[in-house]
């Protein structure tokens, strides 16, 4: 292998780092942060269209609850969230 090749191996190889992998692992930090500052009365739209208030957070488990009508409430896994629309302010202690 000469040392051309070689050079151009590791240019293709940061480039495609730099376009493709960087960013997806920047996109998931920001979700596990998202998921982690989850609270109580947060409106949030899982994967599957839902929109939802969060009625409780289940810090050992993997899941929230959340009422998607009055007196509906339904389990979700937290990672199928993909966005928060409003979020609520922190209770003052």
């Amino acid at each position: 292998m000469r040392p051309e090749d070689l050079i151009m191996l590791l240019l293709i190889f940061a480039i495609m780092y730099f376009l493709l992998i960087r960013p997806q692992q920047k996109k998931l930090k920001q979700h596990t942060a998202m998921l982690e500052a989850l609270r109580r009365g947060d409106q949030i739209v899982t994967q599957g269209g839902v929109v939802g208030k969060v009625v409780k957070v289940h810090d050992d488990k993997n899941e929230i609850e959340v009422e998607i009508a009055k007196g509906v409430n339904v389990r979700v896994i937290k990672s199928t969230i993909t966005t928060v629309m409003n979020k609520t302010e922190p209770a003052k202690t």
